[in-house]
């Protein structure tokens, strides 16, 4: 009830149309269920894991669902140390995801090598695959973490999702002899 009138049934609204563009659906489905595919590699994790407490309710941008399996993800966090022994594990991973894929780099250590100046230590997980997002701190707070993923988020919303299928050629079909 709003000023005395009831609001649940309006005749002036039933024959209304919603217009949109086939991108802006799109990519509003895909900002809306990203499935992660938490890479904790060090103290990060510790940190990635608290986002999904409710404290700091990672629900609410619809990355709740961790998924430990790449070919279910599409958002790869790689939250601590990348050693050049774990490296070739990531990129793996990274391969196994199905396109569109996205990554963050959580945390000084993924981004450039944090504090650790060795021969062991990947100094920057973006020297291996495309980073989208970099998280700073050591280690970053959940509220980086939520911070990085809304940034993906409108990152996310301005991708052209149409382009990609235009560019993919027709299939020839032939004649079964």
């Amino acid at each position: 009830m709003v000023h005395g009138r009831d609001l649940s049934y309006n005749s002036k609204v039933e024959g209304n149309v919603v217009l949109t563009t086939v991108d802006a659906s799109i990519n509003w489905m895909r900002k809306n269920s990203l499935w992660p595919m938490p890479m904790g590699l060090a103290c990060c994790a510790i940190e990635l894991m608290a986002a999904s407490c409710a404290r700091f309710d990672i629900a609410r941008f619809g990355a709740e669902v961790m998924r430990f399996s790449p070919r279910q993800s599409d958002l790869l966090i790689v939250a601590g140390t990348v050693t050049y022994k774990m490296a070739l594990s990531c990129k793996r991973i990274w391969d196994q995801m199905p396109d569109p894929k996205w990554c963050i780099a959580m945390g000084a250590c993924a981004s450039s090598g944090g504090m650790y100046r060795s021969y062991a230590v990947l100094q920057g997980i973006d020297q291996l695959l495309p980073v989208d997002v970099y998280i700073s701190g050591c280690p970053p707070r959940p509220e980086a973490l939520l911070e990085g993923l809304m940034r993906l988020q409108n990152k996310i919303m301005t991708e052209k999702s149409t382009l990609a299928q235009k560019s993919i050629p027709p299939l020839s079909v032939g004649r079964m002899g």
